[in-house]
């Protein structure tokens, strides 16, 4: 029987890390505004942090954060609450100029348990949706497949975001 391979070796740090202790990456791009382009910072804001994440599950997934490490919503206070609240909206706005989902999940994971891949800093994922994109290779492969590279969706993100002046906190 042959046998097709999907080669996907950027995830390779993802599994290797998941057995090993590591340190806080939200946290450390807190720590190292310099490096924001290689981090694939999108956006800072006084409390919050926008990134794209390295291990997404569909194109344009984002983490919002706040820049303290803090593990619950209950420790977020209110100005902080606020802000990532407008960043949901913000970052919604631009994936729908410069990707045009259909839809979003909007969700948060606490615990490892959970499906928190950092527990110890909270953090919120927005994931652009289209139809269609849960397909057999999600389903059957445990494979998920994006169609654009993390650097070229970084540039277009930031251009449309300072066309359009956000985020408006």
């Amino acid at each position: 029987m042959n046998r097709n391979n999907l080669w996907a070796p950027w995830r390779i740090g993802y599994i290797q890390g998941l057995s090993e202790k590591q340190d806080c990456f939200i946290c450390h791009d807190v720590k190292h505004p310099a490096q924001d382009e290689d981090n694939f910072v999108l956006w800072r804001t006084e409390r919050s942090l926008v990134v794209l994440n390295r291990f997404p599950y569909n194109n344009g997934h984002l983490l919002l954060a706040p820049v303290r490490h803090i593990a619950g919503l209950d420790e977020l206070d209110d100005k902080e609450m606020i802000e990532l609240t407008k960043l949901i909206v913000a970052s919604q706005k631009v994936l729908m100029l410069a990707i045009k989902p259909g839809g979003f999940n909007v969700g948060m994971n606490f615990g490892r348990c959970a499906g928190a891949g950092l527990p110890g800093h909270m953090h919120i994922h927005i994931v652009p949706r289209w139809d269609g994109d849960t397909n057999f290779m999600a389903i059957c492969g445990n494979t998920d497949v994006i169609s654009q590279s993390m650097k070229d969706l970084y540039r277009q993100l930031k251009t449309i975001s300072a066309e359009n002046n956000l985020p408006e906190i």
